[in-house]
């Protein structure tokens, strides 16, 4: 007779809600229950499908369960025994380092790891293999936003208020995101905000679910939010709107961007954006109106080649009318990938050192060398980023160690980075499932998940949870950890114990090497997060007995002399407009069934059956131009490759602009056609606007 298990308190592996679960093994030992947690403050017991399924993924029949080592006879990927893989990474590492240097050694990291991971990644970067050469595929999330945020306000924390404040503002304009599909959970505080009374503005190409709910909907053209944004300030110096109290005492640089402001009037706003004006001055009234406000920027104005312009063009206006740094109101970024918060603070990304420091901060270098044991002198330079490192791969860099990420799907001019990846001498990935990138890899590794491993991540709000071991992961799979201590005995003897294997350990380090720094973990503790109730902890939190920071910037910003700035912007162009050959705009997105390139979500039945493949939306009006019926194949055609799948002919996207998911690899996807143009500040990928040619297949 089987006893029942307690429930384990933790939070969901998917988006950056992570929204509060419990997981109750069965009495056999051979499923996981999964219910939502009632007391979690983020979702109040909510979970989306994707959450509600989550434990499908921890499966036998659906992940991987042992390491794989290429074959050279057959070129195949087969069975091997962990000693055999390790050694084979820890080989082809090697040699590539005695060969072409250390920088020719790249690493790829994931904004699904843990806290602890995404530190211990990229301390093994830097002090192991001595490479300069790391970045993630967080870079491709929320970087713009990150940039504009430290420009305008000295600090980047994706929403610097809780979400229980959204409710009770008076108008949101919410930007290029479609909560309802991406975060349904947090949909519900919209419906609350509207159940107050607030208004709420949307602004999206499509007229997507969370559109729906919007008081107004504003449909630019793909790539001219920044020209829309700055067309509402100009409305809004020219009636006399703004607070210049505010602008006056907690600013700087306001005369520079109002000057900038002046040149987009009404009527050439209209003209760049489709929006019409008084669709423009209805929302500048819904919004100044307002006694609070907040502005909400997702990936639609960020993944631009000028996302940390369009996403300053949007501070800016909150600036402007005094929202940021005042109760109920604000400018924040709702963050996309589970860890993307807490994964680019400690040390993954190309240009960061733990704590968020600058690593070109000499300060910054010290501190963290002192705490890692070695010479300042001994850690790289900053390196490429995400994409600019997968463009070099073969080239420059000739061997990689990828950590839970899919660029073979999820990376702009994915043909390209595939290519580039298969032409490295040597390829190690750690993952939970064979992805589309594994099946390239020299050597697989098999990891836990979620479920069957302790660890921290950050949400969208800066607020650090601690996830719970639920069960014990499969004979044959190891930690990530495990992974880099291992990796660490073979590459540098003696270095591995500066790489435990117990997560809470590596969380002590990361608090010293945080403390002090922006993202301040140091007076966060397991035991802390353990015994606060799950709800975890805001940072910046310095000191053990401190209560955190759920609110930022309510006394000043983290400037040096506490006021924010404005940051003079101009619209321009996309890189790349529609013209004769390709004459259609293209923008891309996700859909509610699925999660980022899918690797996990597209193994869970259920999830396929609602959403079982991709597709291109477009409006009917082309669609009767091109001949084409709902459920024709159809091929979108840009400059660096085509993607087909069936139309949908739906009529809420504007007639000049297709849209299709990105969650699938093969003939359907949309990432062969994207385009990898880099904004110069963030080095964002343009991945939501290019110009494309719909062609009707046989």
């Amino acid at each position: 007779m089987h006893t029942q298990p307690a429930p384990t308190p933790t939070h969901c592996p998917y988006c950056a809600l992570q929204c509060g679960m419990q997981l109750t093994p069965d009495a056999a030992g051979e499923g996981v229950a999964v219910t939502g947690r009632a007391d979690f403050p983020v979702n109040r017991g909510a979970l989306c499908g994707k959450g509600q399924s989550a434990a499908a993924v921890l499966s036998r029949g659906v992940r991987l369960t042992g390491p794989l080592v290429r074959d050279p006879g057959t070129g195949r990927l087969a069975p091997a025994t962990w000693e055999a893989a390790l050694d084979a990474i820890a080989g082809g590492l090697a040699r590539t380092r005695a060969l072409h240097g250390a920088d020719a050694c790249g690493v790829f990291g994931g904004g699904g790891l843990t806290n602890e991971k995404a530190y211990a990644l990229g301390k093994f970067a830097r002090i192991v293999l001595g490479t300069s050469q790391i970045d993630y595929n967080g870079r491709f999330c929320m970087s713009s936003a990150a940039a504009a945020g430290q420009r305008a306000f000295g600090l980047d924390r994706g929403l610097p208020f809780p979400l229980e404040d959204l409710p009770r503002t008076g108008c949101v304009i919410l930007v290029g995101s479609n909560l309802a599909e991406t975060m349904p959970p947090a949909l519900r505080y919209l419906t609350e905000l509207k159940a107050n009374g607030g208004k709420l503005i949307v602004i999206d190409p499509r007229r997507t679910r969370t559109a729906e709910q919007a008081d107004l909907h504003l449909a630019p053209r793909p790539g001219t939010d920044l020209a829309l944004a700055l067309g509402m300030l100009h409305l809004l110096v020219a009636e006399g709107r703004t607070d210049e109290a505010y602008i006056r005492e907690r600013t700087r640089g306001w005369a520079e961007a109002r000057a900038g402001v002046m040149a987009h009037w009404p009527e050439y706003v209209e003209r760049v954006t489709g929006v019409p004006v008084p669709r423009l001055r209805a929302a500048v009234g819904l919004f100044a109106d307002a006694e609070t406000a907040m502005v909400l920027t997702a990936r639609g104005p960020e993944q631009q080649s000028k996302g940390t312009d369009t996403v300053g063009a949007w501070i800016n206006l909150a600036l402007a009318t005094g929202r940021p740094g005042t109760p109920l109101s604000g400018y924040g970024c709702l963050t996309g990938q589970g860890n993307g918060q807490g994964g680019r603070e400690h040390g993954q990304k190309a240009d960061q050192l733990p704590g968020y420091r600058k690593l070109t901060d000499p300060a910054a270098r010290a501190h963290v060398a002192e705490v890692w044991g070695v010479d300042p002198a001994a850690l790289p330079g900053p390196g490429r980023s995400a994409y600019e490192l997968l463009d070099a791969l073969g080239g420059e860099i000739r061997s990689l160690l990828l950590m839970g990420s899919n660029p073979v799907v999820s990376a702009p001019r994915a043909a390209h980075v595939e290519e580039r990846l298969r032409s490295l001498d040597f390829l190690a990935v750690a993952d939970v499932v064979l992805s589309e990138t594994a099946e390239l890899a020299d050597v697989v590794l098999p990891v836990t998940q979620w479920a069957e491993e302790t660890g921290t991540v950050t949400n969208l709000e800066g607020r650090v949870l601690l996830r719970r071991r639920a069960i014990t992961a499969p004979p044959g799979v190891r930690s990530d950890l495990e992974v880099l201590h291992e990796l660490t005995a073979r590459l540098s003897p003696g270095l591995e114990k500066g790489f435990p294997v117990e997560p809470e350990e590596v969380f002590d380090e990361l608090r010293r090497a945080s403390a002090g720094g922006p993202a301040d973990y140091a007076g966060i503790s397991y035991e802390r997060l353990a015994a606060d109730g799950g709800e975890g902890v805001f940072w910046p939190c310095p000191a053990t007995d401190g209560p955190g920071t759920p609110r930022l910037f309510l006394d000043r910003f983290a400037t040096e002399d506490g006021r924010a700035r404005f940051v003079p912007v101009a619209h321009r162009a996309a890189a790349e407009e529609p013209d004769a050959e390709y004459p259609v705009y293209l923008t891309t997105g996700r859909v509610v069934a699925q999660y980022q390139s899918g690797a996990q979500t597209r193994r869970v039945d259920e999830l396929n059956k609602a959403a079982p493949g991709p597709f291109v939306e477009l409006h009917p009006r082309l669609a009767a131009r091109l001949g084409v019926v709902e459920g024709d194949e159809v091929a979108v055609v840009s400059r660096r490759g085509r993607a087909v799948a069936p139309a949908r002919v739906v009529g809420t996207i504007r007639v000049d602009t297709v849209f299709m998911p990105f969650h699938w690899g093969g003939a359907g996807r949309v990432n062969a056609v994207t385009n990898p143009a880099l904004d110069p500040v963030s080095r964002m990928p343009e991945f939501k606007v290019c110009a494309v040619r719909v062609e009707r297949v046989g």
